[in-house]
């Protein structure tokens, strides 16, 4: 169980797998009003900076999942350097169905909502691992315009416009589910690019480095498309926020 190496090589030098830059993210802790002692749990934590940076900076604990070996080791490398070691711990595992053994403060899933099938399903997985009147993190595409016509969701990399809301309709739907927004932080178009221009980066060291390598022509051809496509398309159309949620 592990994600495919294409998802390695692309992010590999990314401390954030979403389109969040570290001061966003910072601000979103600073917001949900952590405090020493709180417990966290993080769905899909990728390389666990979100998880290493708020036990540093708020004194919580807690625990990430993920399916990535390599993500996990930089994950568990960041928890050293950071001096948080004895307070965070990293699992693999396959996030989809996972439950944390004791209730947390904070449930997280930020921009994996894959692991539920969906919204709906991932709010009511991250429930499950969640204290009474506890917070849940939800990080969550969103078109940025209402109805984007069919060469707009292609050219964004998806292949129906009904995979996502626009902002209205997302934050609309959290009402429906029972649950209240009372924070968010959106990402920007400087978060975008740190976000999707490193990964051209990564891209292209990679590519030089193993020229002969079996991937090499995939990933040649991203890198023959993906910026024009992200220029065209993503930056200017799909919005991607942090939604913070608390139970009606």
């Amino acid at each position: 169980m592990d994600l495919p190496r294409i998802f390695v090589i692309r992010e590999r030098n990314h401390r954030v797998h979403n389109p969040f830059t570290e001061q966003k993210l910072a601000l979103l802790g600073d917001v949900i009003r952590l405090r020493p002692g709180q417990t966290m749990l993080d769905l899909a934590c990728g390389s666990g900076e979100m998880l290493c940076t708020w036990s540093r900076d708020h004194g919580i604990s807690g625990t990430g999942v993920d399916i990535s070996t390599y993500f996990l080791g930089a994950a568990r490398a960041r928890a050293a350097e950071l001096g948080v070691a004895d307070r965070v711990a990293f699992v693999h595992d396959d996030a989809a169905g996972f439950v944390a053994p004791t209730p947390v403060d904070v449930a997280a899933c930020i921009g994996a909502t894959w692991i539920g099938d969906g919204v709906p399903g991932t709010l009511a997985l991250l429930e499950q691992s969640l204290v009474p009147g506890g917070l849940l993190l939800v990080g969550e595409p969103y078109w940025r315009i209402d109805s984007p016509d069919q060469a707009v969701v292609e050219g964004c990399g998806f292949t129906s416009r009904d995979e996502f809301d626009d902002l209205p309709g997302l934050v609309e739907s959290f009402g429906r589910l029972g649950w209240d927004v009372v924070e968010m932080v959106l990402a920007d178009g400087d978060s975008w690019d740190r976000y999707a221009a490193a990964q051209w980066f990564s891209l292209r060291t990679w590519l030089d480095a193993n020229p002969d390598d079996e991937l090499a022509g995939e990933v040649r051809a991203e890198l023959d498309t993906a910026p024009a496509l992200y220029v065209r398309y993503r930056r200017r159309y799909l919005g991607w926020g942090v939604f913070v949620l608390k139970r009606r």
